[in-house]
Protein backbone atom coordinates (compact mmCIF):
# COMPACT_ATOMS: atom_id res chain seq x y z
CA UNK A 1 0.00 0.00 0.00
CA UNK A 2 1.27 3.39 -0.96
CA UNK A 3 0.09 6.22 1.24
CA UNK A 4 -2.93 4.29 2.41
CA UNK A 5 -3.87 3.00 -1.08
CA UNK A 6 -3.25 -0.27 -2.84
CA UNK A 7 -1.05 -0.33 -5.93
CA UNK A 8 -4.12 -0.74 -8.12
CA UNK A 9 -5.81 2.28 -6.57
CA UNK A 10 -2.70 4.44 -7.00
CA UNK A 11 -2.46 3.46 -10.70
CA UNK A 12 -6.13 4.39 -11.21
CA UNK A 13 -5.58 7.77 -9.55
CA UNK A 14 -2.59 8.48 -11.79
CA UNK A 15 -4.55 7.57 -14.92
CA UNK A 16 -7.37 9.91 -13.87
CA UNK A 17 -4.85 12.73 -13.40
CA UNK A 18 -3.39 12.12 -16.87
CA UNK A 19 -6.85 12.12 -18.47
CA UNK A 20 -7.66 15.44 -16.78
CA UNK A 21 -4.39 16.95 -18.02
CA UNK A 22 -5.08 15.94 -21.62
CA UNK A 23 -8.27 17.93 -21.85
CA UNK A 24 -6.48 20.65 -23.82
CA UNK A 25 -6.39 20.13 -27.59
CA UNK A 26 -2.93 18.95 -28.79
CA UNK A 27 -1.36 20.44 -31.89
CA UNK A 28 -2.48 18.77 -35.14
CA UNK A 29 1.02 17.76 -36.12
CA UNK A 30 1.88 16.17 -32.76
CA UNK A 31 1.15 12.67 -31.59
CA UNK A 32 0.43 12.40 -27.86
CA UNK A 33 3.28 10.66 -26.08
CA UNK A 34 5.87 11.41 -28.81
CA UNK A 35 8.21 14.37 -28.40
CA UNK A 36 8.38 15.03 -32.15
CA UNK A 37 5.83 15.43 -34.91
CA UNK A 38 4.87 12.96 -37.60
CA UNK A 39 7.15 12.19 -40.52
CA UNK A 40 4.91 13.76 -43.18
CA UNK A 41 4.24 17.42 -43.85
CA UNK A 42 1.00 18.88 -42.58
CA UNK A 43 -0.73 21.52 -44.67
CA UNK A 44 -3.87 22.95 -43.14
CA UNK A 45 -4.55 19.76 -41.17
CA UNK A 46 -4.38 17.48 -44.24
CA UNK A 47 -1.25 15.61 -45.06
CA UNK A 48 0.08 15.75 -48.61
CA UNK A 49 0.63 11.99 -48.62
CA UNK A 50 -2.98 11.27 -47.70
CA UNK A 51 -4.14 12.94 -50.92
CA UNK A 52 -2.28 10.38 -53.06
CA UNK A 53 -2.42 7.15 -51.12
CA UNK A 54 -1.04 4.96 -53.90
CA UNK A 55 2.01 7.17 -54.30
CA UNK A 56 2.98 7.24 -50.60
CA UNK A 57 4.90 3.96 -50.87
CA UNK A 58 6.98 5.23 -53.79
CA UNK A 59 7.71 8.53 -52.03
CA UNK A 60 9.61 6.62 -49.35
CA UNK A 61 11.71 4.53 -51.74
CA UNK A 62 14.19 7.23 -52.56
CA UNK A 63 15.77 7.99 -55.91
CA UNK A 64 15.43 5.43 -58.67
CA UNK A 65 18.66 3.44 -59.07
CA UNK A 66 20.59 3.80 -62.27
CA UNK A 67 20.30 0.89 -64.67
CA UNK A 68 23.57 -1.00 -64.67
CA UNK A 69 25.11 -2.21 -67.88
CA UNK A 70 24.95 -5.98 -68.32
CA UNK A 71 28.11 -7.76 -67.25
CA UNK A 72 30.46 -8.78 -70.04
CA UNK A 73 30.10 -12.39 -71.14
CA UNK A 74 32.31 -14.86 -69.33
CA UNK A 75 35.30 -16.05 -71.34
CA UNK A 76 35.12 -19.57 -72.72
CA UNK A 77 36.74 -22.04 -70.32
CA UNK A 78 40.03 -23.57 -71.43
CA UNK A 79 40.54 -27.29 -70.86
CA UNK A 80 43.60 -28.08 -68.74
CA UNK A 81 46.18 -30.18 -70.58
CA UNK A 82 45.97 -33.10 -68.15
CA UNK A 83 42.25 -33.62 -68.89
CA UNK A 84 43.09 -34.45 -72.52
CA UNK A 85 45.11 -37.43 -71.31
CA UNK A 86 42.42 -40.12 -71.03
CA UNK A 87 44.26 -43.25 -72.23
CA UNK A 88 44.95 -45.75 -69.43
CA UNK A 89 48.70 -45.69 -70.19
CA UNK A 90 48.77 -41.91 -69.75
CA UNK A 91 46.88 -42.13 -66.46
CA UNK A 92 49.28 -44.82 -65.19
CA UNK A 93 52.13 -42.43 -65.97
CA UNK A 94 50.29 -39.59 -64.13
CA UNK A 95 49.73 -41.78 -61.08
CA UNK A 96 53.27 -43.22 -61.16
CA UNK A 97 52.22 -46.45 -59.43
CA UNK A 98 55.19 -48.66 -58.55
CA UNK A 99 55.69 -51.99 -56.83
CA UNK A 100 57.12 -50.16 -53.81
CA UNK A 101 53.78 -48.43 -53.07
CA UNK A 102 51.96 -49.31 -49.86
CA UNK A 103 48.27 -49.00 -49.15
CA UNK A 104 48.92 -45.64 -47.49
CA UNK A 105 50.85 -44.24 -50.46
CA UNK A 106 48.21 -45.53 -52.88
CA UNK A 107 45.48 -43.79 -50.85
CA UNK A 108 47.53 -40.57 -50.90
CA UNK A 109 47.94 -40.85 -54.68
CA UNK A 110 44.18 -41.39 -55.05
CA UNK A 111 43.41 -38.26 -53.01
CA UNK A 112 45.95 -36.13 -54.87
CA UNK A 113 44.67 -37.36 -58.25
CA UNK A 114 41.05 -36.68 -57.23
CA UNK A 115 41.93 -33.20 -56.07
CA UNK A 116 43.29 -32.30 -59.52
CA UNK A 117 40.87 -34.31 -61.67
CA UNK A 118 37.49 -34.61 -59.93
CA UNK A 119 34.56 -33.77 -62.25
CA UNK A 120 33.05 -31.36 -59.70
CA UNK A 121 36.17 -29.20 -59.89
CA UNK A 122 36.23 -28.62 -63.64
CA UNK A 123 34.05 -26.67 -66.07
CA UNK A 124 30.96 -28.37 -67.47
CA UNK A 125 32.33 -29.10 -70.98
CA UNK A 126 35.29 -31.04 -69.52
CA UNK A 127 33.46 -33.20 -66.98
CA UNK A 128 33.24 -36.20 -69.28
CA UNK A 129 37.03 -36.37 -69.58
CA UNK A 130 37.48 -35.76 -65.84
CA UNK A 131 34.96 -38.49 -65.04
CA UNK A 132 36.72 -40.95 -67.35
CA UNK A 133 40.12 -40.11 -65.80
CA UNK A 134 38.75 -40.65 -62.29
CA UNK A 135 37.17 -44.01 -63.19
CA UNK A 136 40.37 -45.32 -64.78
CA UNK A 137 42.54 -44.04 -61.93
CA UNK A 138 40.28 -45.62 -59.30
CA UNK A 139 40.36 -48.94 -61.17
CA UNK A 140 44.16 -48.83 -61.45
CA UNK A 141 44.64 -47.97 -57.78
CA UNK A 142 42.14 -50.65 -56.67
CA UNK A 143 43.98 -53.23 -58.78
CA UNK A 144 47.32 -52.15 -57.29
CA UNK A 145 45.86 -52.51 -53.78
CA UNK A 146 44.59 -56.02 -54.57
CA UNK A 147 48.09 -57.05 -55.62
CA UNK A 148 49.67 -55.84 -52.36
CA UNK A 149 50.92 -58.64 -50.13
CA UNK A 150 48.59 -59.21 -47.18
CA UNK A 151 50.34 -58.88 -43.86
Amino acid sequence: MLFGQSIFQSVLERLKEQDAGEAEEPAAHRVPGFPTGLAFDVMEGVSAASQRVGQAYFDNLGPEPAIAAPPPPAPEPVMPDHLARIAPEEIVADLSISSADTQQTLNEKRRAFAKANHPDGVAEPFRTNANRRMMIANLLIDEAMRRLPHS
